[in-house]
């Protein structure tokens, strides 16, 4: 199986939390819009990040979507994905990992999202919301003694940058990718 065949078979791929199994696309992007209308004088993050594991003969990805409500908790879905061989190079593993990333996010536009407030209400009203930033979290680090990705960064960051709808992040502030997603790459 090639690669552009493992991706392509993402559509089939479906989301899933603590809570609920088997969640199309659809049904996580009206998760998250119910979320944001359910408090819209929130201030919010919305982030994706995928994070992967290397495993005997195949590469276990996890992309992790999560809408945080700051200060109030959040809602956030995973899906998992086995890539037929293993990784061998850390730039190989960021960049798939940045795909997969930018793969969902360019299934929701967060103006659509902020637009899940009330319409009628301009920013800085009451009953608007404070903010909705979008960000895409890339499990690499800046710090080359302490970061081997960190060589890779900069690529990365261009690669989300260029969407000019999300925001690149990295640790320690990409939590999504490195914590989220982390710990559904393991089993």
């Amino acid at each position: 199986m090639t690669m552009f065949h493992s991706l392509a078979a993402l559509t089939l791929v479906s989301f899933q939390n603590q809570t609920e199994r088997e969640l199309r696309l659809e049904d996580v992007r009206e998760r998250v819009a119910r979320y944001v209308a359910d408090a819209p004088e929130a201030s919010y993050h919305f982030i994706i990040g995928t994070d992967s594991q290397g495993h005997r003969g195949y590469t276990k990805f996890a992309t992790g979507v999560v809408i945080h409500r700051l200060g109030q908790g959040a809602w956030a879905c995973y899906r998992q994905f086995s890539f037929p061989r293993q990784l061998t190079t850390i730039r190989e593993k960021l960049m798939l990992e940045t795909i997969l990333s930018l793969e969902v996010a360019r299934r929701f536009d967060p103006a659509e999202l902020r637009g899940c407030r009330n319409p009628a209400v301009p920013f800085g009203k009451p009953g608007a919301s404070a903010s909705l930033l979008a960000y895409i979290d890339i499990d690499a680090g800046t710090v080359p003694q302490v970061n081997k990705t960190a060589e890779c960064v900069q690529e990365m960051v261009g690669l989300v940058a260029v969407t000019g709808k999300y925001e690149p992040r990295v640790k320690p502030d990409a939590y999504a990718a490195s914590s989220y997603a982390n710990r559904h790459t393991k089993n």
